[in-house]
């Protein structure tokens, strides 16, 4: 972490006071969470999931479609960078990251640098803030578990991503196989 060891709790403010050197740098009620940028199989994963978002959402339009290193903050002291994730429509309305209300949906896809912050840290802060639905998206395992606020177990996903927020005529659907089919080319 460089310089930024030392200090023990960080603000939302001290993150965007580091410099922009390819981390990406977040904090969760004070922790501070650095990784690299992302890798190949990380980028073909977020980029299929999020354009199947997209197209449900352009559909069933119930909430805004956003991707890393898009930014949801919540108060002074958790700023977080999801892979994917779904904003109610409120924050069209705001045209500001740090607006982001409430995340509908929230997709992490699991790399060796960001597999404690993604798989504790971050889960433990979004399943506190009432987040519907959160995969955890492992790229060499090629599973997905999803968790749910109040729930301490993973529900594995056993053949497709699926996801009916409230407002929309039909579920969301994302087969295991399709998300993962760019890794096999």
């Amino acid at each position: 972490m460089g310089m930024a060891a030392p200090k023990e709790f960080w603000t939302v403010q001290d993150v965007y006071d580091l410099p922009d050197d390819g981390n990406r740098y977040e904090t969760v009620n004070g922790e501070l969470l650095v990784t690299p940028g992302p890798g190949f199989a990380h980028q073909l994963i977020a980029g299929a999931l999020y354009a199947e978002l997209r197209a449900y959402l352009a559909k069933w339009p119930v909430g805004v479609p956003l991707y890393g290193p898009a930014e949801a903050t919540k108060g002074d002291v958790t700023r977080v960078q999801p892979d994917v994730f779904v904003a109610s429509n409120a924050w069209r309305a705001a045209k500001r990251y740090g607006a982001v209300a409430e995340l509908l949906l929230v997709a992490e896809v699991l790399s060796p640098s960001s597999r404690r912050g993604d798989r504790f840290t971050k889960r433990v802060e979004f399943q506190r803030q009432g987040v519907p639905l959160y995969w955890l998206i492992d790229p060499d395992a090629r599973t997905v578990e999803a968790r749910r606020p109040g729930s301490d177990f993973a529900e594995p996903v056993a053949d497709a991503l699926e996801w009916w927020p409230a407002g929309a005529g039909e579920a969301f659907r994302l087969s295991l196989r399709e998300l993962f089919a760019d890794l096999d080319q």
